[in-house]
């Protein structure tokens, strides 16, 4: 991979992985040890987060095409080692979370991947990429289970910097989904929500108390997108940018 072509995102907008059964095989230990590897580094490069999670779905049995988008992530690392989190020393202490999904975008089962980050003033503090455990019927029950799993996470980051004497309430929850917004709003609908899981319900809950507060923002500045979908190169280094993974090299 020395001397590859550099890619200019991680993943390509058009791929869209599947099972594959009819591919080459490759050799498991190796592909294994690459995705390991690639775990290792989303400590500390979440742009890589998205496409990462897509190729480890494929470990138990991975195909030539696996390993192709995998290597594309190393091409895209080869051109940007020197990217990196900035976290500047005078910030406001302010904790915002975002939460997206995308909708049955997984082709091995149809079910969707949530995408949460968090920030504290302009400093990304937490990422997170997961397959949903179940399948979402509409975009509005993924969406309001991604947003579920962000509160999850605000409350944890929430008692966690009380211990440093930093008390927070109503820290805002943006989600670029009105229905989901709706339906933490209003438990009478009950038709719409009783399939869902009863502890994808605790959002309501801690909205009622004021721990957390869910807001509309428009899809444009849906930061949490650099985590649940493929992205263009214009699209991907806005997001890169708005959460401060930046290239070192052009900072002075």
């Amino acid at each position: 991979m020395e001397n590859c072509k550099e890619a200019s995102t991680p993943i390509a907008t058009g791929c869209y992985l599947d099972a594959n059964e009819i591919g080459v095989d490759v050799d498991q230990t190796k592909f294994k040890q690459l995705i390991g590897s690639l775990l290792y580094l989303t400590t500390s490069r979440p742009d890589i987060m998205f496409g990462m999670c897509l190729c480890a779905i494929f470990q138990a049995k991975p195909k030539e095409s696996h390993y192709v988008a995998t290597k594309r992530i190393l091409k895209y690392l080869k051109g940007t080692i020197e990217v990196g989190l900035w976290y500047p020393s005078e910030v406001t202490l302010n904790l915002v979370g975002y939460s997206d999904s995308d909708f049955a975008g997984c082709k091995v089962d149809k079910k969707s991947t949530s995408g949460t980050c968090h920030l504290l003033g302009s400093i990304l503090i937490s990422w997170h990429n997961k397959k949903q455990a179940c399948v979402a019927l509409s975009t509005a029950e993924a969406e309001y289970i991604a947003a579920g799993s962000c509160c999850a996470q605000t409350i944890w980051l929430k008692y966690q910097l009380s211990d440093f004497g930093l008390n927070l309430s109503k820290i805002p929850l943006f989600c670029d989904n009105t229905s989901a917004i709706n339906l933490t709003k209003n438990p009478v609908q009950h038709s719409r929500t009783k399939h869902i899981e009863i502890r994808h319900h605790f959002i309501r809950d801690h909205i009622m108390n004021g721990d957390c507060e869910i807001q509309f923002v428009d899809s444009e500045n849906q930061l949490a997108d650099l985590f649940t979908k493929p992205l263009n190169k214009e699209r991907f280094n806005f997001l890169k940018n708005e959460l401060g993974i930046i290239d070192f090299k052009n900072v002075n």
